[in-house]
């Protein structure tokens, strides 16, 4: 049976922890459509916005951090590109490596105050969410 087949409680509370790489790792990857999807969302070309705010990390396009390895988006603890926003940062908290009762019950709940609040989502919405996460996950480096 898997943890949230009777659903899981998430609502983002817009602490912005989410948006700061911890100790080398946050990782912001993108897929050739996130990169898409931001450079029309900012009115750019995506070969200037690649330039301009990714590098590669071991063949992988990510988003360069900002200041003090926070989200180079992220304004008052707020995306300024929500609309635009790469797919990885869509499906949080519904990664695989996140959805096992050790990660979510332990290290996310310390970590992310929005675990345990807000609405229930059914297990349907965390497949979904997961799928499009693992599909994403399937064209990194492309």
């Amino acid at each position: 049976m898997k943890m949230w087949s009777q659903g899981l409680r998430f609502q983002c509370q817009g602490s912005g922890g989410c948006c700061v790489s911890r100790d080398g790792y946050g990782f912001v990857y993108m897929t050739p459509e996130d990169r898409r999807r931001m450079a029309q969302y900012l009115g750019i070309k995506t070969a200037v916005f690649t330039k301009m705010y990714c590098y590669q990390v071991d063949g992988i396009w990510a988003l360069k951090d900002g200041v003090e390895g926070r989200c180079q988006f992220l304004e008052n603890n707020k995306c300024s590109v929500y609309k635009g926003r790469p797919t990885q940062c869509r499906t949080w908290p519904f990664w695989p490596e996140v959805l096992k009762p050790k990660v979510w019950n332990g290290e996310l709940t310390r970590s992310c105050p929005g675990v345990g609040k807000g609405k229930t989502w059914t297990a349907q919405e965390i497949e979904l969410q997961l799928k499009e996460q693992i599909k994403s996950e399937s064209q990194y480096g492309q």
